[in-house]
């Protein structure tokens, strides 16, 4: 007997939450805003690789090329250029070495890139003017960064959450009700934008004027809340 009372009390229980549920009046909107942050630290990023100097005599066949120019030998006139440039060693940090297997048969030609620390767009210009483009395979513009990235964040999601606001206020105000409190706030996923780059494959044309539409960090932020609607 105790077991037939107890089923339908849970019944009754069931029924009295889902009509609770449905007799709650809110609206849920999503509100989304776009931060535009200017970068205080360019990762530009320089791989050099080892070639052989009849690639560069103008008359030579790839079945001809003996003389390799070693990676030490290379890398000692990018430093060289560099501190030309007014970029600081400091700067310049190994970020990997691999090595690229040419044709069957041949040399593997080793390569190593740099990553390096800039402050300025302008930078690039200068690197540019002094760089020896000879065993030099890519330059481009790595990771963007700014010491204040935390509270930008911050600054975003709060734009995110005044514009949810606005956007409930004058849908529930044309609905003829009034805006109540907030029942729940939840982060959508927060892409930044922006700081995607291709390898610039002729190094000779990669001035930093090419760079003008990167010359931001963009971040995108959304946040779905939902109100109560009062009378």
């Amino acid at each position: 007997m105790r077991t037939r009372f107890l089923l339908p009390a849970i019944m009754m229980l069931a029924s009295l939450s889902i009509n609770a549920q449905t007799n709650e009046r809110y609206i849920e909107v999503t509100g989304t805003s776009e931060i535009e942050i200017v970068p205080d630290k360019i990762h530009y990023i320089i791989e050099i690789r080892e070639y052989f100097e009849e690639e560069f005599d103008g008359k030579s066949k790839p079945e001809e090329y003996h003389t390799k120019v070693p990676l030490s030998q290379i890398e000692q006139k990018l430093r060289e250029d560099l501190v030309e440039a007014g970029i600081p060693q400091d700067a310049v940090r190994t970020q990997e070495i691999g090595d690229y297997w040419r044709k069957q048969g041949q040399d593997f030609l080793i390569s190593k890139q740099f990553d390096i620390t800039l402050t300025d767009f302008n930078q690039i210009n200068d690197i540019i003017r002094c760089i020896d483009t000879k065993g030099i395979n890519t330059m481009r513009i790595g990771e963007l960064e700014n010491k204040d990235m935390l509270k930008y964040h911050q600054k975003g999601k709060i734009e995110a959450l005044k514009a949810a606001q606005q956007k409930a206020t004058y849908l529930v105000k044309a609905a003829g009700k009034k805006l109540g409190g907030v029942i729940r706030i939840v982060e959508e996923g927060n892409a930044g934008v922006g700081t995607l780059f291709s390898a610039q494959s002729n190094v000779r044309s990669s001035d930093a004027s090419s760079f003008d539409s990167f010359r931001t960090i963009k971040k995108n932020y959304s946040i779905l809340v939902r109100f109560e609607i009062t009378d």
